[in-house]
């Protein structure tokens, strides 16, 4: 016969992740045990604490924080309603580390850039083009992604980055994209298409502040590095 495992509420109250994080604080909690608290209720035969270390004998933090729908449902205990949990906490918190309490962000150096765009872009396999939209007072309206795949320079045209820009009404952009190598080292394309769209901005009116290439844990901007 299967042994059946021990349903949550029978456990005694100071083994349940809930009542540990009401008494010792969330810190004192395991990734695991924290990701049960969120999810709640297990499945037939398996509590969800266990359902969550397999999550995590399967998948580093970094990588859950990035898995898809499809990937996570591959896991047992993870339906797809738990993975569309997952993944909405994992967006919320990356959503905290760009909030602010001002009304809008204001660009001052290419590490304010460097600060605000890192958190969405540090985990993307494929390369991501995106434009920062200004203001006059160089204030951020909005980001926009402009192209996301291997980054072919010669489908990133500047009609389609002014189109986001003019429809923002931004005084000014700043190009940014990554390279998912790691190393944020302009290539010769990545001068040449920067030069193209600030000429071209020049004609519409909209000025490009700045193109920024992210790396791992790093950046370069082609202003500061004076290839603008």
């Amino acid at each position: 016969m299967m042994k059946t495992e021990i349903r949550m509420k029978d456990l005694p109250s100071m083994e349940r992740p809930r009542e540990r994080l009401l008494k010792c604080g969330a810190d004192a909690l395991s990734d695991a045990e924290l990701l049960a608290i969120i999810l709640g209720t297990g499945t037939k035969g398996m509590n969800i604490v266990t359902i969550c270390q397999h999550v995590f004998q399967n998948m580093s933090l970094k990588k859950l924080s990035r898995s898809p729908a499809a990937e996570l449902m591959k896991i047992p205990g993870i339906g797809q309603s738990k993975a569309c949990q997952i993944i909405s906490v994992f967006e919320l918190s990356r959503r905290l580390e760009t909030y602010t309490e001002e009304p809008k962000r204001k660009i001052k150096e290419p590490e304010d850039i460097y600060k605000y765009i890192y958190p969405k872009i540090r985990e993307e396999k494929q390369e991501k083009f995106m434009i920062l939209c200004l203001d006059t007072k160089n204030q951020i309206i909005s980001d926009v992604t402009i192209f996301v795949g291997g980054l072919d320079f010669s489908i990133v045209q500047p009609r389609e980055i002014f189109k986001s820009a003019l429809l923002e009404s931004a005084a000014s952009i700043i190009l940014i994209h990554n390279h998912p190598s790691g190393d944020p080292t302009p290539s010769r394309e990545d001068i040449i298409i920067t030069n193209r769209v600030i000429e071209s901005g020049k004609l519409l009116g909209v000025h490009v502040w700045d193109h920024l290439i992210i790396g791992d844990g790093c950046y370069i901007s082609l202003k500061e590095k004076e290839y603008i």
